[in-house]
């Protein structure tokens, strides 16, 4: 078969850009630098591709589990799930764990913009999925889990819900059951103790869907229960597929329960993920993934609380008014009103999972702050994250240095035994823990 004239161009562009993955550029700063109230940030280094450095999926050994301080037991809820992403607490104590991957991509999207380069870091992502163990159909489903005696483990295991689109974030509101799908917020009648629903969803309202770069969306209520506040993340990395694919995006909307009106109520969040109320002020914080493709040590994710009206500056600027070069045209007027994240934990350590704490089932080094599921970065060298990290908190503020939690998820090879995402308490006030490698909730909690 005759070569088309080009191959050799295309093959050398190909070579060189895996190369460029495959080598990226190691973790200059010290350790501890790039995190807290007013991190250090180095200058960027814009590479042609992102460095890939991910640990590759393998799993968790017969009854093998992650570790927490000493003076907590950590035992599997249940095991043999289908990639769970979300853990939700419901009234009764029932847990729900949403079984859920990103949805289908579009014929011919890519992740970024178009072209050779475009198609090629395409197709690195591709692989980076699989190499993490989350190229696989979603299963759509969300699974109530029943612990009746406290012991760690659920004697009930249902399917709760299924045939879902791709859902996420989950939030119950009186006698009604939001779910957050990558393409709408649903609901459904719940009632107390219920252990399967059948009805049908009703739409409340669309949320920005089709290419997905980030496709999870999550929902919390308002404490009140009258509001519901959605995320929604960016459809790139910094707007490499346009403005306009970005409407809606990179943002917070806060949705009316009764009428389903919504109203953006933060952006420049390039994807924001978990959310909770801080329990004194009762103030929204959230955690966030920033971008990539310009370093190590760049950006960090952070914790934030969030304010009405605030932009938090994504794509044109990071971490308040540090200007990405990379966006163009340049917006001197959107980087003037970026606000600073409260609390930066890292660069890449993919922050997901967010839960404040209390003393029902902590001792008091853990009772007051937030504990983050960090699922690990892919493209850092080192690796970060790959754990669960407890911030501390006093007067409505993190107070000191993060702190690890429930480590071990990175075995002695840097492969992923397991990779947290979802966080929350239990009725007991036990952490719960969503491993979306490892196929298991785990349950973090005093003897």
């Amino acid at each position: 078969m005759k070569q088309s004239s080009h191959f050799p161009a295309a093959a050398a562009t190909l070579a060189a850009a895996m190369l460029l993955a495959a080598c990226g550029e190691a973790a200059k700063l010290p350790p501890g630098a790039g995190i807290g109230p007013t991190p250090q940030l180095p200058a960027p280094n814009k590479t042609l591709m992102p460095t890939v450095n991910i640990a590759p999926a393998v799993g968790w050994a017969d009854t093998a589990g992650p570790k927490a301080p000493n003076g907590f037991v950590v035992t599997a809820l249940a095991r043999g799930l289908d990639h769970p992403r979300w853990v939700y607490t419901l009234p009764n104590g029932d847990v729900l764990v949403v079984e859920s991957n990103k949805p289908p991509k579009p014929e011919g999207a890519t992740d970024g913009g178009s072209g050779p380069i475009a198609r090629i870091k395409s197709w690195v992502m591709g692989m980076v999925q699989k190499r993490a163990g989350a190229g696989v159909p979603s299963a759509n489903r969300i699974t109530l889990l029943r612990d009746a005696d406290g012991d760690g483990t659920a004697e009930v295991r249902q399917v709760f819900m299924q045939n879902l689109s791709s859902p996420f974030g989950v939030a119950l509101v009186g006698g009604e059951l939001f779910i957050a799908n990558a393409d709408a917020l649903v609901k459904v009648p719940y009632a107390e103790g219920q252990t399967t629903i059948t009805a049908t969803p009703t739409k409340v309202t669309d949320l920005p869907a089709g290419i997905n770069h980030h496709w999870t969306k999550n929902v919390i209520a308002s404490p009140d229960g009258s509001k519901l506040y959605v995320t929604v993340g960016s459809n790139s990395n910094v707007g490499e597929n346009g403005l306009a694919a970005e409407e809606g995006r990179a943002a917070i909307w806060e949705v009316d329960v009764k009428s389903g009106a919504k109203r953006l109520f933060a952006g420049g969040l390039r994807n924001p993920n978990g959310m909770g109320w801080e329990p004194g002020t009762r103030t929204l914080w959230t955690v966030a993934n920033e971008r990539d493709e310009i370093g190590s040590d760049l950006v960090p994710d952070y914790l934030t609380s969030v304010k009405d009206g605030a932009f938090y500056g994504w794509p044109w600027s990071y971490y308040g008014n540090h200007v990405d070069a990379r966006v163009q045209p340049q917006r001197p007027d959107m980087v003037a009103k970026a606000v600073a994240p409260d609390y930066a934990l890292g660069a890449h350590v993919a922050a997901l999972g967010l839960a404040f704490s209390d003393a029902r089932g902590m001792p008091p080094e853990f009772a007051s702050g937030v504990f983050i599921g960090e699922h690990g970065s892919w493209n850092r060298k080192p690796l970060s994250g790959y754990k669960v990290v407890f911030v501390p908190f006093a007067g409505g503020r993190p107070s000191g240095p993060p702190v690890d939690f429930l480590t071990g998820f990175l075995n002695g090879d840097e492969k992923a035994q397991g990779r947290p995402v979802g966080v929350a308490l239990d009725k007991r006030g036990a952490l719960l823990v969503a491993d979306d490698v490892g196929n298991t909730v785990w349950r973090v909690a005093r003897p």
